[in-house]
């Protein structure tokens, strides 16, 4: 619609209008203004006026809730401003979980109850939100409730998985069912559930979460797998342990890394990178002992491992592998060493040992006096219980000085056919 202007009159009324305009344009922002000034101030007088400077802002409401609860403590004081906060924004949890909170103090458990419930139905999928709810609901002896919230813990939020496991195994410690009903399928999820049944020491039910792992596509680290394999070793479950390192193979790309019938020695040339875990070589610092891939030495492949000894209280190299054999099956071992200024009583000697019982099922002689590769090799039976073993480069004496370089390659374990 066109307004046409065409006395004075009707310019100057448009004129009063249009500043009528910006000064209402300008008291309203200017108020608005006020009110954050004051709301941003802790005293209860400035939020009091900023509630009613800009009196349908649930902010402002809040603040002076938490005013009464948290520095007045005054919760019972704190009930109307927070029940404003939620009557002018219903759909923000935190309004609705700090007026649980004041029911919470003042021991009103039926409106506490209410108020959570809103909380979780404004945001059902936040994993604090979710959190507070489960731990209410556990205090007050609602498991399946509790259950219920720890469940979006777990989907919604990888660093509060481990916590959140804990609290639900102690709701439920059954694996089946949490499985079923509770942990999402998510690696998170499933890797804390793991490792709280290592610590448990809960090695069949262990199984079950890791079929679960396997099932999903999801990504995780490796030195998960490392670590349970390790679990496993540790507690005999050597078939376990088989199994978890072929099925993470295909998944880490570490098909070069798997035992075979030719050579159940893994990287036995060391061409590979080291894994330090699984059934690959594993090494840890040893005193007087440094080791280092020596690409410009080698017997096969393209490098060895150099060993360089350096005075007193060695006992092995740090060097091992963990090997799933057979019991009461007859097996020839070799390997290639070569050496440098070995000084000191004895030498080094390639051991073979059962991983659980410690004896030693073969030792070869002493690695010395030879500036040239040299093999070490012999046959062995493993006994009626034996079913993993550990090779490793053993000092003998243990703990006597030692001095000089000892290069080693070239392993190789395979079954006699009988």
């Amino acid at each position: 619609m066109e307004i046409i202007l065409n006395s004075a009159a009707r310019k100057r009324l448009a004129i009063a209008a249009a500043a009528f305009l910006c000064l209402l344009y300008l008291f309203l922002a200017g108020r608005l203004f006020v009110a954050t000034w004051f709301g941003e101030r802790p005293e209860l007088s400035s939020l009091q006026r900023s509630a009613r400077l800009d009196p349908g802002n649930a902010d402002y409401r809040d603040y002076l809730g938490r005013y009464f609860a948290l520095v007045a403590r005054d919760p019972a004081a704190a009930i109307e401003p927070y029940r404003a906060a939620v009557e002018r924004n219903p759909h923000a949890s935190r309004y609705w979980f700090d007026l649980a909170s004041a029911y919470q103090v003042l021991g009103d458990v039926s409106h506490q109850t209410w108020a959570l419930e809103h909380a979780i139905e404004a945001d059902p999928t936040t994993p604090d939100v979710a959190w507070e709810a489960a731990n209410f609901y556990l205090v007050q002896g609602e498991d399946q409730k509790a259950l219920q919230e720890f469940h979006v813990v777990l989907e919604n939020d990888p660093t509060m998985a481990n916590a959140a496991m804990q609290y639900c195994w102690h709701i439920r410690p059954d694996t089946d069912a949490l499985l079923r009903d509770v942990v999402p399928a998510r690696s998170a999820a499933y890797l804390a559930f793991l490792n709280l049944l290592m610590n448990k020491q809960e090695t069949a039910a262990t199984a079950k979460v890791w079929a679960a792992l396997m099932a999903t596509s999801q990504t995780f680290e490796l030195r998960y797998v490392y670590s349970y394999v390790q679990y496993l070793f540790d507690h005999k479950d050597v078939e376990q342990a088989r199994l978890v390192w072929q099925q993470a193979v295909p998944r880490f790309g570490l098909a070069s890394y798997v035992p075979t019938g030719r050579n159940l020695i893994v990287n036995g040339d060391f061409g590979l990178d080291v894994l330090n875990g699984g059934f690959d070589w594993q090494y840890e610092k040893q005193p007087s002992v440094t080791l280092n891939l020596d690409p410009s030495d080698f017997h096969g492949g393209h490098r060895s491992l150099l060993i360089t000894f350096d005075g007193p209280g060695v006992h092995d190299a740090g060097i091992r592998q963990f090997i799933a054999v057979r019991p009461n099956q007859r097996y020839e071992f070799s390997g290639y060493y070569k050496n440098a200024e070995i000084e000191g009583a004895g030498g080094a000697h390639f051991t073979i040992q059962d991983a659980y019982n410690r004896d030693v099922i073969y030792d070869s002689d002493d690695l010395k006096e030879a500036g040239y590769w040299k093999s070490a090799t012999g046959e062995f039976t493993t006994g009626p219980d034996t079913k993993l073993v550990v090779l490793l480069v053993r000092r003998l004496p243990e703990g006597s000085p030692i001095r000089g370089k000892l290069w080693i390659d070239d392993f190789h374990l395979t079954a006699k056919r009988q």
